[in-house]
């Protein structure tokens, strides 16, 4: 009798703990790397007892993931093209979606011994032989790549310079170790290796970059999902975006 209240006893104690305990899993952009791994304590402590788990990879790698069930709360993209499709393709909340953040595009050479580039046209010339880009398909640094080099007309004759990427940080890492002569990669990126790359320019003729958030519809804990998404708007929130270098929404 006694081991019986003993152990209703733990039982007590212990299930509070058990529904406090929750944890959601977050696929994000990569570009968002640093910024949410800055965000999570943040997130968690006003949350006791919660953990959040991070997937960074390119936001349609991200999509893929999820469409084949993998077990994601919620979703960031690095554009609204591949939130769209999530939607299309019934994996996402609608009613959550929000836009967080803005980004821009830019072109970046290796710090060091780099071709010395001065605009886009330069990209033709011989002293640059590689240049990284992200893969259109799945990578949205590429398709706003894309859209740059064919509004300048450059695309085509480019073409064969190219280096795949299936991330942006994929590119940022080719440049730096000077692998390529030149990449486009968000600001953001290039930011934090400073030391190993430069930004040569910004150019137009790109759809803005903006990253939108959502609850997957999939999501165990989507009131914790929620609570996410409205987090990413804070002014605590915010302000490490901003230190990053992101836009406001």
């Amino acid at each position: 009798m006694r081991r019986s209240r003993l152990l209703s006893l733990v039982l007590a104690l212990a299930l509070p703990w058990a529904a406090m305990a929750q944890q959601i899993t977050v696929s994000a952009a990569a570009s968002l790397t640093d910024a949410f791994k800055e965000l999570a304590p943040k997130f968690e402590a006003s949350k006791p007892g919660t953990t959040v788990r991070f997937n960074f990879a390119a936001s349609g790698v991200l999509l893929q993931q999820i469409s084949q069930g993998a077990p994601v709360d919620v979703f960031a993209s690095a554009d609204q093209e591949t939130m769209n499709r999530g939607v299309d393709q019934k994996l996402i909340d609608v009613e959550t979606r929000k836009d967080f953040a803005t980004n821009s595009l830019v072109l970046i050479e290796p710090a060091k011994d780099g071709p010395g580039l001065k605009a886009l046209a330069d990209l033709n010339g011989p002293a640059v032989r590689k240049i990284a880009i992200g893969k259109t398909a799945t990578v949205p640094v590429g398709r706003y790549t894309k859209q740059v080099l064919d509004s300048a007309n450059l695309w085509a004759a480019l073409e064969p310079k190219f280096v795949q990427a299936d991330s942006v940080r994929q590119v940022l890492d080719y440049v730096s170790r000077g692998e390529a002569e030149a990449g486009f990669v968000y600001r953001t990126d290039a930011a934090i290796m400073s030391d190993k790359v430069k930004v040569v320019l910004a150019p137009s003729g790109h759809t803005p970059v903006s990253y939108p958030v959502a609850v997957v519809n999939d999501s165990r804990q989507k009131a914790l999902a929620r609570d996410f998404v409205a987090f990413l708007s804070t002014d605590a929130a915010q302000q490490v975006l901003t230190r990053y270098g992101f836009g406001k929404p």
